[in-house]
């Protein structure tokens, strides 16, 4: 494995006129609003110009999609062609992304870039209905951008073909080997020609994804603008101890001392992030829910207000953590610490992107000692809490009982009506005060009583006497016996 020289941090950023692409792209990358590269742009898009075998590992929010997509769609001009035959557009360029957040993200950047060129592209991913994915496809397209089990679906249904890329991408690998989708990335592959160009761009490189990289790339360059799992250097890292019930009061007052008008608050699980959301909102905050029960096209809705900035604060577990571009995010918070080190450079990679500062802040208690420990390891660096003051606030249940007690203080006493005094407790029946007593002890028992009303003629006191019955039908009276 190769390494790229290292650029002298001195040096002025490269601007993209002096690479060697169409001016279509050019143009297309003067409409977006950029003139000069990101370091992980300057160092890998000359080389996959080049045809090479990319590993590419920079911190999130650097401009990774950039630096493959723009030089794919340079190499893929070639192929341009205005017809409208399906045939003539097959896929060349394959993107696979963990998330649907991450690949709808990758396929908004790839359309704004080659919206000057006839190159087609679509993404496809699951949550939402296949038909029209499956037409697009149908219809042509040079570059897909798939999450994997998704583009399974379609393979299986016969709805595209693979055996003329040229062109594969692993965006976020590390999060896609996370989420158990390594059997699906094996199966993909193995449908793709073996002569072709990938490219493995991750925020973090882990054991894992360079045995990977070493069965699937050839002979790739590492190409690496930061020491690997670092944060970005413009985000204020804050971290403070403090009680479960408190967090959301901490959160709320970060927001109001610092005057941060939008927010990103991440939780570790779906249930929590719902009521935390509602919590919020009774608040009088302006808040939507991010995570994996929501249909696509809730999540989707939920991004587009709060990018529109109809939202102020969006509650999301980690599916939120990747792929998501938003411009100038002032800060984000870590309500739950999350339980993999790796996802808090994700989440806090939201804020302070593309040179710009940040603030996040993550909400430690005394169970979270053993996940700060890991994110200390991963980053390398020491890690202190410090304390926060939640400033009293006066419980509505108090404001309104001492608001009664003063309205009762200003109405006249009434105390002398007699409809108003306080009833006496009623009389109680001196009997049932009395201790238990029981009955005499010189009455004999029932049983002995019946032995005495029997009557006594030489029988059995237990055997009872005959009873006379009326004679009926004529029948005759008994003799009296003889004395």
């Amino acid at each position: 494995m190769q390494e790229t020289p290292e650029v002298a941090a001195e040096a002025a950023p490269a601007r993209f006129d002096t690479l060697a692409l169409d001016a279509k792209l050019l143009r297309a990358v003067a409409d977006s609003g950029y003139a000069t590269m990101t370091p992980i742009q300057s160092k890998a898009i000359p080389i996959v110009l080049q045809g090479r075998d990319v590993m590419g590992a920079a911190q999130t929010g650097t401009g990774k999609t950039a630096a493959f997509s723009i030089p794919l769609l340079q190499r893929m001009l070639k192929h341009e062609n205005p017809s409208v035959s399906p045939a003539r557009h097959p896929v060349r360029a394959l993107v696979l992304a963990p998330t649907r957040e991450l690949a709808d993200q990758v396929a908004d950047n790839v359309k704004k870039y080659a919206k000057h060129t006839q190159l087609r592209s679509v993404v496809v991913f699951g949550g939402v209905d296949m038909k029209p994915q499956t037409a697009a496809l149908k219809a042509g397209v040079e570059v897909l951008i798939a999450t994997p089990g998704r583009l399974l679906d379609h393979i299986e249904a016969k709805n595209c073909v693979l055996n003329q890329v040229e062109y594969v991408v692993l965006d976020e690998a590390d999060r896609m080997l996370d989420i158990g989708f390594l059997p699906d990335l094996q199966r993909i592959l193995s449908f793709l020609p073996k002569a072709r160009q990938t490219l493995l761009f991750s925020a973090t490189f882990s054991p894992e994804i360079k045995r990977l990289a070493q069965s699937y790339l050839q002979d790739p360059i590492l190409v690496e603008t930061a020491r690997p799992n670092q944060t970005a250097s413009t985000v204020e890292q804050r971290f403070y101890g403090v009680s479960d019930d408190d967090k959301r009061a901490v959160i709320k007052q970060i927001l109001k001392d610092r005057s941060i008008r939008q927010a990103i608050v991440f939780g570790n699980s779906k249930l929590g992030v719902a009521r935390l959301a509602r919590a919020f909102e009774r608040d009088g905050l302006r808040t939507a829910a991010l995570h994996g029960d929501k249909s696509q096209d809730e999540r989707l809705k939920s991004l587009d207000a709060f990018k529109r900035g109809e939202v102020d604060l969006l509650v999301a577990t980690d599916v939120a953590a990747r792929g998501l571009d938003i411009a100038d995010l002032p800060a984000v918070f870590n309500f739950d610490v999350p339980f993999n080190a790796e996802d808090y450079v994700h989440r806090i990679g939201r804020t302070g992107r593309a040179g710009a500062s940040g603030l996040a802040v993550t909400l430690v208690t005394k169970s979270d000692a053993r996940l700060v420990a890991d994110i200390e390891k991963l980053t390398k660096r020491k890690i202190d809490l410090d304390p926060f003051e939640v400033e009293a606030e006066r419980p509505r249940f108090e404001r309104r009982r001492r608001d009664e007690s003063s309205e009762r203080e200003d109405r006249p006493s009434r105390s002398t009506s007699p409809a108003l005094r306080t009833p006496a407790p009623p009389s109680t029946d001196p009997f049932f005060d009395k201790p238990y007593e029981s009955g005499s002890r010189d009455e004999p028992p029932a049983w002995e009583k019946a032995k005495a009303a029997a009557p006594a003629k030489g029988l059995s006191s237990y055997i009872k006497p005959k009873k006379q019955v009326a004679a009926l039908f004529g029948a005759k009276k008994p003799a009296p016996a003889e004395s």
